[in-house]
């Protein structure tokens, strides 16, 4: 059996030993899964929530489901309300917006989905797009697609790590850098 790899990176003043794991041919990632670490998330949402303070926005936008407790602590810090994409249609969801995106973890296309209940949510705001890492871009611009269509305006995008080439992520506010591992 090999010997487990880490990759260790300090966010918000935390460090975290993040598994590296192979997810395609050729190619790893160090995961950061933020679910059930209520101390990383509520230092990052501190954090970012001091990194939005000059931008002018009304509601977190964000995808379901490992971005969910950031975008909790966000509404929190922030006193906005925050809205979830979700990733399965529901019959009572009526009317839903959706968008497909493709997931660098699974592999596989994704469909996101706005309940009709939210549009009337984000119709005419500012919001800020939110992840706990934006990788390969696609998540992103699933909820770009979403805001676009339900009439909202992009205030900001905000992730605790963006991951790959740092040069395509300027503009994006983000508490850290994950690399990826090519050729392993």
């Amino acid at each position: 059996m090999a010997t487990p790899r880490f990759h260790v990176i300090e966010i918000a003043g935390l460090r975290r030993e993040l598994p590296v794991v192979r997810v395609g041919p050729a190619l790893s990632i160090a995961v950061l899964n933020i679910l059930g670490d209520t101390a990383l998330v509520q230092a990052a949402a501190h954090a970012l929530v001091s990194r939005l303070a000059s931008v002018a926005y009304d509601v977190i936008l964000t995808a379901e489901a490992k971005s969910i407790p950031l975008a909790h602590a966000l509404s929190v810090e922030s006193q906005r309300p925050y809205v979830v994409l979700r990733k399965s249609y529901k019959r009572y969801m009526g009317d839903a917006l959706q968008a497909t995106t493709l997931s660098i973890t699974t592999g596989h296309e994704q469909t996101l989905f706005l309940d009709a209940k939210d549009q009337t949510r984000l119709a005419g705001r500012r919001v800020v797009l939110v992840d706990d890492v934006i990788s390969t871009g696609s998540t992103l611009q699933g909820l770009r697609t979403i805001a676009d269509q339900a009439g909202a305006t992009i205030a900001t995008v905000a992730a605790i790590c963006t991951e790959g080439d740092p040069g395509q992520w300027e503009g994006i506010i983000a508490l850290g850098h994950l690399p990826v591992f090519r050729g392993e």
